[in-house]
């Protein structure tokens, strides 16, 4: 059995259970737990081991690829420049990046792009992993292309598209790269251990990734002949390898859809400050309308990528069918293989989960539900 080490606060005896119960079934290999409640970190818990050979124990500083998890953070940050006047979710993206109107996107508003109805889900032709490594490179491609689907009659989930969409956004209304951003608000005025890519100084950190057992350890999984053009941009075009995070071109790309690197600690305090008084390392991070703002939903239903009903904000997936637990109010992100991180205002709770042993799951990996119910049992 791995040896799990932390706290859990009296109450949550619970949460600590079903952390270390995900070692057993379905068998976690290394995994961090951070729950804040009300300002306060209940739970912080870590165990296993940060590689596949189980030489390297999992530390309470070691940092996962939170893949699609990596999306909520990109969404707060487009909170926060909002919250400061820089950007505006209904006007169009055009506005701010004229390049962007060609082939009729010129309607497409920063909150529809931000909650993946633009259409712009992938790469039209010919494509490989590595043109997502140049993110300039890969938002001028995609800016230049036609949608896949009508914009704003539906989501269809932008994997990975909309981290260069994002960032190309961010940076010519800021002036700065969402990494660097998340650098200087995240990592630097707040002292947290995240990142868009994994810096050279934290290479030491970084977890090895798992594939898992049901997939291809170099692709995807393959492309199924009836996806449609929308599916095949977002799913097959490129194939993105469960093992991409370990390698180097991986680690110094930046791609705010998903690889970012964090601890649990670092997503739990960014949600629970979410959930709680927006305030976060003594810093303040936005204020109660633009939250209000990001988290309100854009659009709801089946999506054209994805096989399952899903609500979105401006960024952030909202609570639905249970999948962050009881509240309404909950909101957050998941990631492939089963990260997650979420916040409910409703009672203050805000929980970060991250892991290297991939499960196959997009949303609603078991491990997650299994400490999503615990953390609400213990709330009574």
């Amino acid at each position: 059995m791995s040896a799990i080490h932390g706290h859990a606060a009296a109450g949550f005896e619970g949460v600590a259970s079903a952390f270390a119960g995900n070692f057993e079934t379905p068998g976690e290999v290394g995994a961090g737990l951070a729950v804040m409640v009300g300002g306060a970190m209940v739970v912080d818990l870590w165990g296993g081991h940060a590689d596949a050979a189980r030489t390297r124990p999992w530390q309470a500083d070691t940092m996962a690829n939170i893949w699609s998890t990596t999306k909520g953070v990109t969404a707060l940050c487009f909170a926060m420049i909002a919250d400061r006047g820089l950007i505006d979710y209904d006007r169009p993206v055009a506005d701010y990046w004229p390049e962007f109107a060609v082939q009729g996107k010129g309607g497409i508003t920063v909150a529809m792009l931000l909650s993946h109805q633009a259409g712009l889900t992938g790469f039209v032709g010919p494509a490989v992993p590595e043109d997502y490594y140049d993110f300039e490179a890969a938002a001028d491609r995609l800016a230049a292309q036609a949608p896949l689907f009508p914009p704003g009659s539906n989501s269809g989930y932008h994997a990975i598209s909309i981290g260069p969409l994002a960032n190309g956004l961010f940076r010519r209304v800021t002036g700065q790269s969402l990494g660097a951003f998340v650098a200087a608000e995240f990592a630097g005025a707040r002292g947290l251990e995240i990142a868009i890519g994994l810096p050279a100084a934290w290479t030491d950190r970084g977890a090895e990734m798992i594939a898992p057992p049901e997939l291809d350890s170099t692709t995807s999984g393959g492309a199924p002949v009836d996806l449609s053009p929308a599916q095949y941009a977002a799913l097959a075009n490129p194939p993105v390898a469960p093992l991409a995070p370990n390698t180097a071109g991986w680690r110094a790309a930046e791609i705010p859809s998903a690889n970012g690197f964090a601890t649990a600690r670092a997503l739990a305090s960014l949600y629970g400050a979410m959930a709680g008084d927006r305030v976060c390392g003594g810093v303040p991070l936005l204020g109660a309308d633009a939250l209000a703002a990001a988290t309100r939903q854009r659009i709801s239903g089946m999506d054209a990528v994805l096989p399952i009903p899903a609500r979105w904000g401006a960024g952030f997936l909202l609570n639905s069918d249970g999948l962050y637990g009881p509240s309404p109010a909950a909101f957050g992100h998941s990631g492939w293989g089963g990260s997650f991180a979420m916040a409910d205002p409703a009672n203050g709770v805000g929980i970060g989960y991250v892991m290297n042993r991939m499960g196959t799951d997009i949303v609603g990996d078991p491990r997650d539900q299994a400490i999503i119910a615990a953390v609400y049992a213990a709330l009574g």
